[in-house]
């Protein structure tokens, strides 16, 4: 049975104040998790909202919590990478605005069964949308030494990715590690005695990376933004929320890359690549939240939110 309790959606206000640009029109919740920017984005205008989530779970909840705003909304199961295919198949051609807020749900966090915490003992899984065949039991239990060595080092940017992947496969030769908390056992003891007593957990970064890798999520990103920049129409709103560095560099970058027009060598006297400017960046410098949020809900001390205008 699923809880009435609805976490709160990280920078609530600073996403509706960026963005929406009008009581109607069409919204985009890439994202939709828990449906709390959904909520407050119907709540806040007369526009119609289209949710995208792959997480069953999640569609589920977010049906449930906006069902009082009827026929102005619907929900699909999707990656947001497909946005452009999601909007096809709808008949939609042009939105007022896109969200997408990146990286694990508190929910899916707090549900030891899905795997994604290691502080609380569940079957390795982490998948966001569960009918992906690799989960984090595949990654741990079968990847070669290096490959599971590569993956902790890029995306969990762990200085100890050599040596914990070197003690997982050796574990792993004995029995298989089947559990979320035998992963962060191992892990923690690939540490040096000062990175055990930190404020993060050392497992953390491990925990990210194999996430990471699960769900493919870094490679999402870019194509999502892409998509999100052909669909708005000009004036629109793209608002992007990350939780750590590698998420929030390739959200910064590919604004970047957007918001430039032509690309040709100077020495080039007619422009050839046909490049153009796409986006406006609105956010030299990501919004954060501020202390009496991240007071209130710790989680959110990471986030970051990147904004960009249609041109």
């Amino acid at each position: 049975m699923i809880a009435d309790f609805y976490h709160e959606p990280v920078m609530l206000k600073e996403v509706i104040d960026s963005l929406l640009i009008g009581k109607t029109g069409i919204y985009v919740d890439g994202t939709v998790g828990d449906g709390g920017h959904s909520y407050a984005i119907l709540k806040n205008t007369d526009a119609f909202l289209l949710g995208i989530d792959w997480d069953d779970e999640a569609l589920h909840i977010a049906e449930k919590r906006l069902a009082g705003f009827g026929a102005r909304k619907i929900l699909v199961k999707a990656n947001f990478a497909d946005l452009d295919k999601v909007l096809k198949s709808l008949n939609i051609e042009k939105v007022d605005g896109v969200l997408l807020d990146l990286g694990v749900s508190s929910r899916q966090l707090d549900k030891a069964e899905r795997g994604f915490s290691f502080s609380k003992q569940a079957s390795l899984d982490m998948r966001m949308d569960r009918s992906l065949t690799v989960s984090a039991y595949d990654i741990v239990n079968a990847f070669a030494q290096s490959e599971l060595a590569k993956i902790i080092r890029l995306y969990g940017e762990e200085k100890m990715a050599s040596k914990i992947a070197r003690t997982i496969s050796k574990k792993r030769q004995e029995s298989p590690i089947e559990t979320t908390t035998q992963l962060a056992a191992i892990v923690t003891s690939c540490m040096p005695a000062k990175l055990k007593w930190q404020k993060i957990h050392p497992a953390t970064r491990t925990f990210q990376a194999i996430r990471i890798a699960v769900n493919n999520e870094l490679d999402n990103i870019k194509p999502a933004i892409v998509a999100a920049s052909e669909c708005l129409k000009p004036g629109g709103r793209l608002c992007v929320i990350s939780f750590h560095s590698l998420e929030d560099r390739i959200v910064k970058n590919e604004i970047r890359s957007l918001e430039r027009g032509c690309i040709c060598p100077k020495d080039v006297p007619v422009c050839v690549c046909q490049k153009e400017v796409k986006l406006k960046n609105l956010t030299k410098r990501a919004i954060t939240p501020d202390d009496a949020e991240i007071a209130t809900n710790p989680r959110a001390r990471s986030a970051k939110l990147r904004v960009a205008r249609r041109i």
